[in-house]
């Protein structure tokens, strides 16, 4: 499916006398859903980068003023050690560096610990469920480093480059960033090869393409004959499986917004119907009318979710299994639970590494129906 680049922080109005700058010390509580723990200073919840659950800081506020009902700041000295913390692999980490990773502090198994708390809290909180997760590893990095296959730095005036600050224009100099894979992606999945667009989506980890199909067809269990939806399919890396699992005398259609990327899909999944456009529209009047039913559904959209509106569309379909691919569990969370207003449950869900040092989680979620 296709991603767009995450947008930049809304500026917003300033409530009073700007804190940043200002040290305090507190105790460091849970992990939250962005990369932070939450302490609190002065009745105000704040928002901890560089720290851990448990640790003693002094943390330096880095955004927010008298007014606001949260800060946000980075640990800048550790009193008492998590005995989970490690040495930052790489020189440019930590406050006020790069800020492209958010736990090279941490040791590789607890930052998987941290991203199924969070995982597990959004369930919680958000859809009412409680769900034991863990995060997998996934073969293809080196200690959590060398994974990320498409890299881009900012351009430096005299040849150099750099990486931005956290929440920031501001740049870094750096030489190189340490999760940088020594190879550029590669697009042989199973013995098939699929051609993607200059700058299009692909998983920059060597190893999700295929930890996602094997986790989405173990999930679905297709089945000969069956019909299946791929939905925000991007360049077809779901329905081209999905189309040789159902085999000649079943049906796959793959709908994406992307006009790039559903063109290759064509090229890439012969014999599936590709529909180009808003997935939304498209379900909602863009296929013939035989996919009124579908046997199964992949979801993997945007950060942002399907959303009520492809949510509903979807249910409308009777299918028995819908396997969820997300990037983000608030966005999950939320979407299980318009799921589960229509009589469909979470029955699993596994969680995959796929971007180590970051709080990033991939997650695949089987929906199902009891009827």
């Amino acid at each position: 499916m296709s991603r767009p680049p995450a947008r930049r922080p809304r500026a917003r109005a300033a409530r009073g006398v700007s804190m940043a700058g200002r040290r305090f010390e507190a105790e460091v509580g849970p992990v939250a859903h962005g990369g932070h723990c939450v302490a609190r200073v002065q009745d105000r919840v704040v928002f901890v980068r560089h720290a851990l659950p448990g640790e003693r800081v002094v943390l330096e506020i880095t955004e927010g003023t008298e007014g606001d009902r949260f800060w946000r700041g980075d640990a800048v000295e550790v009193l008492v050690s998590s005995p989970e913390r490690v040495a930052a692999p790489c020189p440019y980490a930590g406050p006020g560096r790069c800020g492209g990773c958010d736990f090279q502090h941490v040791a590789l198994p607890a930052q998987r610990d941290l991203k199924a708390a969070v995982v597990r809290e959004q369930l919680r909180r958000v859809a009412r469920l409680d769900v034991e997760v863990s995060v997998e590893a996934v073969p293809g990095d080196e200690d959590g480093l060398r994974w990320r296959t498409r890299q881009r730095y900012v351009d430096l005036p005299g040849g150099g480059r750099g990486m931005r600050q956290h929440r920031s224009h501001d740049v870094v100099a750096v030489d190189q960033c340490l999760l940088e894979a020594p190879a550029g992606p590669s697009y042989e999945v199973r013995g098939r090869v699929f051609e993607v667009p200059d700058g299009g989506f692909w998983q920059v980890h060597p190893g999700a393409p295929e930890a996602l199909v094997g986790a989405v067809l173990e999930a679905l269990d297709p089945r000969p004959g069956e019909a299946a939806l791929d939905l925000y399919a991007g360049v077809g890396l779901f329905s081209r499986f999905l189309a040789e699992a159902v085999g000649p005398s079943g049906r796959v259609a793959a709908v994406e917004g992307d006009r790039a990327a559903s063109a290759l899909s064509e090229r890439n999944c012969p014999g599936v119907l590709v529909r180009a456009g808003d997935v939304g529209g498209v379900l909602a009047g863009g296929l013939p009318p035989e996919w009124d039913r579908a046997d199964l559904v992949v979801l993997d959209p945007p950060r942002a979710g399907a959303k009520r509106a492809v949510v509903e569309q979807v249910v409308r379909r009777g299918p028995r299994a819908v396997a969820y691919v997300a990037c983000d569990p608030a966005a999950l969370a939320r979407d299980v639970a318009i799921f589960a207003e229509h009589g469909h449950r979470l029955a699993s869900l596994r969680a995959f590494d796929l971007f180590p040092m970051t709080h990033h989680v991939e997650c695949v979620a089987l929906l199902v129906t009891d009827g």
